[in-house]
């Protein structure tokens, strides 16, 4: 039998649906995945140093906390020699506060209780999640001192022994604090770039060399525009960058095209047949291929080894893409994928101006049912149910997306109902919350005494932990009976599954037609 060399189960791709113990399916190595369990353990010792000494939270230390805690997400940073670094940091910054503070065993493992385990990987990965969305804000300048400090007591309190009830409680508390984060996030994404709009997007291409902007960071992709004006050089969006064409303040930029190819784990073609620089703000990046390791770029929380790195901004100051743009003069126009429109910015501004047309559409039976697909892309095979779903929904539904899975079927000719379009693409993964305002606003309404009456159902496709912060922030704002796909998390032992199938009703995906039939009842 093979020794193991890691042990990780974090993401939905995990190894026989159990834990990669060799090496990631994502690519990550055994040395990078011990550096991250090393540095989890830090990250715990640091938030309880500051327990423990009741100090006062700074925005640096949380931002610190956000940025490493970011950074061990899945397909964020393949990157040992970054993981050392923030390691060295934290214990630099708990030498400061409370060099006594005891470091906790590290790796998922140092748990022997299963159900227990289960509990605090389901609360660590929900907080990897809080983490990226608020470090999103937090770049926009918008902080919320609620997230900060459970954040810092969650994690101190991993150092100690807690119940199965204690840390229920928690994981609970973290679903109220990861909608605190998105909710955050909309309104440092709104106050800055504009409300979104209902914008339609081309997938076409110029004839001018391009620069493409993957993974999730908007300020990243201002700043390039801005520093791209005159220079003859063209910027296209991927992946999750998809959203940014909808708030109004990109559409100042002429040379910003449309949107190039599709969901992250299509990166090794769509990143070669690109033919210039490609931009990475954020996770999401998969095994650099040497078809375009040469032209990739990586900055924030994103890393590969051998890649260049973009330090991060100063105060006061942009990041500095010069060597991006200058590399981007070089090379060639894109290669053509597909010639498209794809109608985007439903987010829940836009649509809850449509509400009265909606309610009439619901109470005139036009439209009898809204179905959430929202979450994550990936590479199973089994992720072709959604496509499926989609395609057979009948034609008096209407599908409310957000996040990268809307690649499994937002360039299908689904046609609209009475001009509302029949797939509402409300955004990024952090725009899931978009979907929560605007069911909890048809609640109003229609006047009713629970969201869980609407006629709205959900089917979810989740990869990462930022899905895990998503799905726990709808369970914290009511929300029951969720369809997770295209597997129930690998860390959810078959005890701590049974209470959430129990007490909210989380239940897995099955056959599209038996779904559906079950989600129109």
């Amino acid at each position: 039998m093979m020794e193991s060399k890691m042990f990780c189960f974090q993401c939905q791709e995990t190894c026989g649906n159990k834990a990669c113990t060799v090496k990631g399916a994502c690519g990550k190595d055994a040395e990078t995945a011990d550096a991250m369990d090393r540095l989890i353990a830090e990250l715990k010792r640091l938030a309880s140093a500051l327990e423990r000494k009741k100090e006062t939270i700074s925005g640096e230390t949380a931002a610190f906390l956000m940025r490493a805690m970011f950074a061990t997400l899945t397909n964020a940073n393949f990157d040992a020699a970054r993981m050392e670094a923030y390691i060295r940091e934290a214990r630099e910054r708990t030498a400061r506060i409370d060099p006594a503070a005891p470091l906790p065993p590290a790796g998922v493992l140092a748990e022997s209780d299963e159900d227990l385990r289960s509990l605090k990987e389901l609360l660590i990965y929900g907080l990897k999640g809080v983490c990226a969305y608020a470090e999103h804000a937090a770049v926009l300048g918008f902080r919320d001192e609620t997230v900060d400090r459970f954040l810092i007591r969650a994690l101190a309190s991993l150092c100690g022994n807690l119940s199965a009830q204690e840390l229920t409680g928690l994981v609970l508390e973290c679903g109220s604090c990861a909608a605190s984060a998105m909710a955050l996030l909309d309104k440092a994404n709104t106050s800055t770039f504009g409300k979104p709009e209902i914008t339609e997007v081309g997938t076409a291409v110029g004839t001018k060399p391009g620069i493409l902007v993957s993974g999730h960071d908007l300020l990243d992709l201002r700043e390039l525009l801005e520093q791209t004006e005159g220079t003859g050089i063209d910027v296209y969006t991927h992946g999750e960058m998809l959203p940014a064409h909808a708030y109004p303040c990109f559409r100042k930029y002429p040379h910003l095209i449309g949107n190039y190819g599709g969901a992250w784990y299509r990166q090794d073609r769509e990143f070669a047949s690109f033919n210039g620089p490609v931009l990475m703000t954020t996770n999401c990046i998969v095994p650099v291929q040497d078809s375009y390791r040469n032209r990739i770029f990586t900055t924030g929380a994103a890393g590969y080894p051998g890649v260049k790195h973009i330090p991060d901004r100063k105060a006061g100051s942009s990041k500095d893409f010069s060597e991006i743009i200058a590399l981007a003069g070089t090379c060639r126009a894109p290669e053509l994928l597909d010639d498209r429109k794809i109608v985007i910015g439903f987010a829940h501004d836009q649509v809850l101006a449509l509400a009265d047309k909606v309610a009439e559409a619901v109470k005139s039976g036009a439209i009898r049912r809204f179905i959430v697909m929202a979450g994550c892309d990936g590479r199973s095979r089994k992720r072709e149910y959604f496509t499926e779903v989609a395609e057979k929904l009948p034609k008096d539904t209407v599908i409310l997306t957000a996040g990268c899975a809307k690649y499994r079927y937002n360039k299908l000719n689904l046609g609209d109902i009475g001009g509302i379009p029949r797939v509402l693409d409300a955004g990024q993964c952090n725009d899931s919350y978009s979907l929560a305002v605007i069911a909890l606003k048809l609640k109003e309404v229609f006047q009713l005494n629970d969201v869980n009456d609407l006629p709205l159902s959900f089917d979810i496709a989740w990869y990462e932990q930022k899905a895990v912060a998503v799905l726990l922030a709808l369970l914290a704002l009511g929300f029951r009976n969720i369809r997770l796909g295209p597997t129930l998390p690998a860390f959810l032992s078959p005890g701590v599954a049974a209470v959430l199938v129990k007490n909210f009703g989380i239940r897995g995906i099955s056959d599209p037609d038996a779904d559906i039939a079950d989600m129109l009842k």
